[in-house]
This record gives C-alpha cells, structure tokens and sequence, in this order.
C-alpha cells in the first residue's frame, strides 16, 4: 500500500492519523501499522483488557506518559474498571520496588530462585489440601 492508502485504513479504524505514525518514513509506515494492529489492537492469548493493563503497567513502570496515556484509555476501552487500573499501577510500584530492594543488595539469584521455587511448591501443597 502506499501512504495514503495506510493513511486511509488507520483513519479508518482510529478515527485520525495520530502525529507519530504521519512521522514514520515511507520505509516501515505499512509494517509499523501492521504491527501496531497485530499487537495492539488483534485477539490474543491473553485477552486485550489484560494486555492493556499490562501494557499501563509497564508504560508506568518506564514512566513513558505518552504510552501511560495511551494504555489508560485502551484498557478502559477493553472494559477495565478504575479499580483494575489503580491494580495494575500498584502492582507494577510493588515490582519496581521489590526489584530496586534486591538488585540493590545483591541478593544472590541461585538461592533466590530456590526460594522462589520452594514457596511456589508450598502453595501449591497448601491449595490441593483446600
């Protein structure tokens, strides 16, 4: 396709050829539309509201506000609630956080892993008793 039938066809399914796709070169606009459709916009394992969510989460994490915005809007058009969204924003600060703290100190990875592995099985233990 050329310029202006992507033009078109994002128009079309967005109501407006946002700023940052019109800066794409001639080169990748096709591609880069289809990947934007493809992973953002198509039917996937995990369900688009979920995908939206993790898609805030990460953009909050990385304190990108143009993609904050972006995944915001899109999970509350896939249905998400204010509630869902102040979780998926809590969780990515309790990941962040827990990250820093660790990193930070070095904690080593092998024993770590174990420990992660061994809690894992313990609930797992604990769930099949219920």
């Amino acid at each position: 396709m050329d310029r202006k039938q992507v033009y078109r066809e994002i128009e079309e399914t967005l109501g407006v050829v946002p700023e940052f796709l019109k800066k794409l070169p001639d080169s990748t606009l096709e591609l880069e539309w289809g990947l934007m459709k493809q992973s953002e916009m198509a039917p996937g394992a995990i369900p688009n509201k979920y995908r939206e969510l993790i898609g805030l989460a990460v953009a909050a994490a990385t304190r990108c506000k143009y993609c904050t915005l972006f995944h915001t809007e899109m999970a509350r058009l896939n249905g998400a609630t204010d509630e869902e969204i102040e979780d998926a924003v809590h969780f990515a600060k309790e990941t962040m956080g827990w990250s820093t703290y660790i990193n930070g100190l070095q904690i080593d990875y092998d024993e770590f892993k174990k420990e992660v592995l061994k809690a894992v099985d313990h609930a797992r233990k604990v769930s099949a008793r219920r």
